[in-house]
């Protein structure tokens, strides 16, 4: 059994990184392998947007995270730095830097690098997207 860390680091929409970074996190889950964390790094970090309102009818990329995090209990850590500077904002975050609101909700945290680096360091193989 391989342990997995996937990277995020594109865009929650404009392109099909987003749709194969969850349906290989599902791919990993559903094998002999374990799947330790997803972290979201530079635009990837529009993923924990809870304000993202697609389409009825589209898919919905944040929404996709938070059940595949619920449902396997899989971490969903955004690099703090990156979102802070694209305006995806957690609560404590928005305390912090008195801001008016927030934009991002459990299971999606906020982390650093070191977290990242922790995950490569303790896994078999990271997949970026």
């Amino acid at each position: 059994m391989s342990k997995f860390v996937i990277q995020v680091t594109s865009r929650a929409y404009g392109d099909t990184a987003s749709y194969r970074a969850i349906e290989t996190a599902k791919a990993i889950i559903g094998s002999d392998h374990e799947l330790t964390k997803v972290f979201f790094y530079q635009d990837g970090v529009s993923h924990a947007n809870a304000l993202l309102c697609p389409a009825s009818d589209e898919y919905n990329v944040n929404q996709k995270w938070q059940e595949l995090s619920n449902t396997h209990n899989i971490p969903l850590i955004c690099c703090v730095s990156a979102a802070l500077r694209r305006g995806v904002v957690a609560e404590q975050e928005a305390d912090e830097e008195d801001l008016m609101s927030f934009n991002v909700k459990p299971p999606f945290s906020m982390a650093g690098l070191g977290e990242l680096i922790t995950g490569i360091e303790t896994a078999d193989r990271v997949i970026t997207f």
